[in-house]
């Protein structure tokens, strides 16, 4: 008949071959792994929070939407069922691509320019040095500034095209978020024009106010 043995927190089923003395080893018998249905039935038991499937498909929202539009831009919107966003994101993002691209390509025609301006100056001329005729007209520190300026430029268009994106990732975080919120009309206010009626013991006319009203 089998004999069972308490050691610590396991349960050990020791056969009766172990009554002799033979090579046979105890069986350990490994406790069951508690599934999701018990742990949901644990946490009820104990008066905890159980999500469900879709609290939690609903919570994960806002960060998948954040993670899509910081990949892929306006991907997240469209997950959100905003799509009609798309079109300016990247509406917002070939501008200041744009804008970059013009700043850079003058920044590196003076830059050019100057250098080749500085090489015949010091008699060092390169193979290939032309001056560029659009700016013979200027002297060297009205190009020097022109320079800076476009370089300027160059680098607030950078910056631009990370605000963008930025506000592009935000915009879907925030979306997804107050997805599940309920953003009715019946949650708004109405202010209208009014007249105050005076106090019953003046004799003053109605004073003209504003009503808010607040719909509960």
């Amino acid at each position: 008949m089998p004999v069972f043995s308490q050691t610590d927190s396991t349960a050990v089923r020791i056969d009766s071959l172990v009554a002799a003395p033979v090579s046979a080893k105890p069986k350990i018998i490994a406790p069951k792994d508690t599934t999701a249905k018990d742990k949901n039935k644990q946490k009820q038991e104990k008066g905890g929070v159980v999500k469900d499937s879709v609290r939690l498909a609903l919570e994960a929202m806002p960060k998948r939407a954040a993670w899509s539009s910081a990949i892929i831009p306006g991907w997240g919107q469209i997950r959100n069922g905003r799509w009609w966003k798309t079109p300016f994101i990247y509406g917002g993002l070939v501008s200041v691509g744009l804008a970059y691209n013009f700043n850079q390509g003058y920044y590196k025609k003076l830059v050019k320019e100057l250098q080749v301006r500085w090489r015949a100056d010091h008699n060092q001329p390169r193979e290939g040095d032309v001056n560029n005729p659009d700016f013979a007209p200027f002297e060297d520190n009205a190009l020097i500034s022109a320079k800076d300026f476009y370089r300027r430029n160059r680098d607030l268009s950078i910056l631009g095209l990370l605000a963008v994106h930025t506000i592009n990732i935000i915009d879907a975080y925030v979306d997804a978020k107050f997805f599940r919120y309920d953003i009715s009309d019946k949650l708004g206010f109405n202010v209208q024009p009014t007249l105050l009626p005076p106090a019953s013991f003046a004799s003053a006319p109605p004073v003209p106010a504003l009503k808010l009203t607040i719909p509960l």
